[in-house]
């Protein structure tokens, strides 16, 4: 039997003008759901649009931005807009998914790792919960492919985030001064750059320390022409798609200790308590030793967005059957 196509809308105020997870889960699922039906992306004023979304005749609306846009998402199902809803666990646990769940009510809650679906279980009383995880594109992020040239001291160690504190890249700062070899390359823009350049000058480090801004296309050459990859984060990151980035293009990793990313990383870098420097700085060096040939490949293939879509395809024909 041929499978329903459906009319499914995204609504994504900055798909298509930033870069963060919620906007790369829109894009490579929307991309992978076209296959199979008919799928719009609602960005800017008209993913905040009721009249926008009801008119559309949507079977499947699925908002990003939660409060507002997933309360007027959820308020058209019954005022004319017929369709069913699925919010995508990307704020992580905390209050803006509370909301999601127990205010919205959604037809599906999809938690992205197994905390967060255990988590949101707690506050889901009409609404389903599952677990699909978010992504990588395993042909986009390679190690084969273009390198650059970093022009820094080896061993080049990379994290990609942006420059806010709750990605906390203090923390690499300080531990590259423990360091007696390499350099650190952090790449993102955000409100705590002179910060960080101020902390590194003050910590004897600069020359070993650049902050760049490149364009979303050529972040995977970075990515292949590093040595490690780090990102300290506070242990409310969602997800951490960067991960599976940097683990698919062969580097290992070196993450904070927690549930969710124990279940991203796996067996393709070291967990690590980031919030003790000394111990950071440990876990970087032992990172740097050891061979660790294709497990960080092998993990990241574990979450291929085209297998994040199969699950995806698979709930929506358990939706409308």
């Amino acid at each position: 039997m041929d499978k329903k196509k459906l009319k499914i809308a995204f609504l994504c105020r900055d798909v298509g003008r930033v870069h963060r997870g919620v906007e790369t889960y829109v894009l490579e699922l929307s991309k992978r759901l076209k296959k199979d039906h008919d799928v719009e992306v609602l960005s800017g004023s008209d993913a905040y649009s009721l009249s926008n979304i009801i008119s559309g005749k949507y079977d499947l609306v699925i908002p990003t931005n939660g409060r507002t846009q997933a309360l007027k998402a959820s308020l058209g199902r019954f005022i004319g807009g017929g369709y069913k809803m699925i919010i995508s666990g990307q704020s992580g646990i905390g209050r803006d998914d509370i909301w999601n769940i127990f205010i919205t009510m959604p037809d599906v809650y999809v938690a992205i790792t197994e905390l967060e679906k255990n988590w949101a279980k707690n506050f889901a009383l009409l609404t389903k919960v599952t677990e699909i995880p978010n992504g990588v594109d395993l042909e986009k992020f390679s190690p084969k492919g273009e390198r650059i040239n970093l022009d820094m001291s080896q061993p080049v160690i990379l994290s990609v985030g942006a420059l806010t504190w709750y990605k906390h890249h203090e923390r690499s700062i300080q531990a590259l001064k423990n360091l007696n070899q390499g350099s650190l390359l952090i790449m993102g823009a955000g409100p705590e750059k002179e910060k960080l350049e101020n902390l590194a000058r003050s910590l004897g480090v600069e020359e070993r320390v650049k902050i760049l801004q490149v364009p979303f296309e050529e972040i995977p050459a970075y990515y292949r022409s590093a040595d490690l990859f780090v990102l300290p984060s506070w242990d409310r990151e969602s997800f951490g798609i960067v991960y599976l980035e940097a683990m698919a293009s062969g580097l290992p990793v070196v993450a904070p200790d927690d549930l969710s990313r124990k279940e991203i990383v796996g067996n393709g870098g070291i967990l690590v308590d980031v919030g003790d420097i000394e111990k950071y700085t440990q876990a970087i060096k032992e990172a740097l030793d050891k061979k660790w040939g294709d497990l960080p490949r092998k993990q990241a293939e574990k979450f291929s967005w085209d297998n994040v879509a199969d699950q995806y395809n698979k709930l929506i024909g358990e939706m409308f059957p």
